[in-house]
């Protein structure tokens, strides 16, 4: 199971606000026919973000769902060059954007792909090669050593 492919990665995700990156990257996962229903993801992520924001700080934000709405795990990442106020706990931009689609039936798939991301995301090298990648590849490089 590949849960980064090149079709969900967008190097530079224009948003103005936190609704703007949610709706775009559900847009993103659609288009790549990996959710069932658009809405109901849509809708999934934010129920969670209601919960808590997932603005970790750091510039980082890793919105997130696990619903019947979803057809195949996946994992879309964008980055927002100029940053978005995405509510992060630390008051922080977000940058760097991680959009977990987990199935109803994989009790924590996503659970480990945020512990597995966030080893990684600690790291601000890691971070800055992220954000200064020039294409999809280096990215999908990068992730490979997660």
């Amino acid at each position: 199971m590949e849960l980064f492919k090149e079709d969900t990665i967008c190097l530079d995700l224009k948003a103005q606000n936190k609704a703007e990156v949610i709706g775009k990257m559900v847009n993103m996962l659609d288009k790549a026919g990996v959710l069932n229903d658009k809405k109901a993801y849509e809708l999934a992520v934010w129920a969670r973000e209601e919960k808590t924001t997932t603005g970790i700080g750091f510039g980082i934000a890793i919105p997130h769902a696990k619903t019947n709405a979803v057809k195949e795990p996946r994992v879309a990442i964008a980055i927002v060059k100029d940053g978005v106020d995405y509510q992060s706990e630390d008051g922080s931009l977000a940058y760097l954007i991680f959009m977990i689609a987990a199935c109803d039936g994989e009790d924590d798939l996503h659970l480990r792909v945020l512990a597995r991301l966030s080893r990684k995301l600690i790291d601000p090298v890691f971070r800055s090669k992220l954000l200064h990648a020039s294409d999809k590849q280096e990215i999908m490089i990068y992730l490979k050593q997660t």
